[in-house]
């Protein structure tokens, strides 16, 4: 099966987030791209993996944390191969930053 498309947003901030996490380890940034391309393999194959939350997003969004790290996967499971849409750190405020998807 063919594995999730990244949206060129989501794409903007896993390659912001690997630059951050570069600074002071190169080798974790290049981990988490890894767990990025693996998590859009897994999407691709299982779409409904992921988990809705109304509370943040109205289907067709799903979540999937990925392993290893503060990051969440939102993807739209409507659309095949699924769209990752957005890749956000858990910390941060998820209802303010994910409204546009309402």
């Amino acid at each position: 099966m063919t594995p999730a498309r990244i949206a060129p947003r989501a794409r903007r901030e896993a390659v912001e987030a690997a630059r951050w996490i570069a600074r002071d380890n190169p080798a974790a940034a290049r981990s988490l791209q890894e767990a990025i391309e693996a998590a859009a393999g897994r999407i691709g194959r299982y779409p409904r993996i992921g988990v809705r939350r109304p509370d943040l997003a109205p289907a067709p969004y799903r979540f999937v944390q990925l392993i290893g790290y503060p990051y969440i996967v939102v993807y739209a499971d409507d659309r095949v191969p699924p769209v990752i849409v957005r890749i956000v750190h858990a910390a941060r405020d998820l209802r303010r930053l994910l409204r546009d998807l309402n």
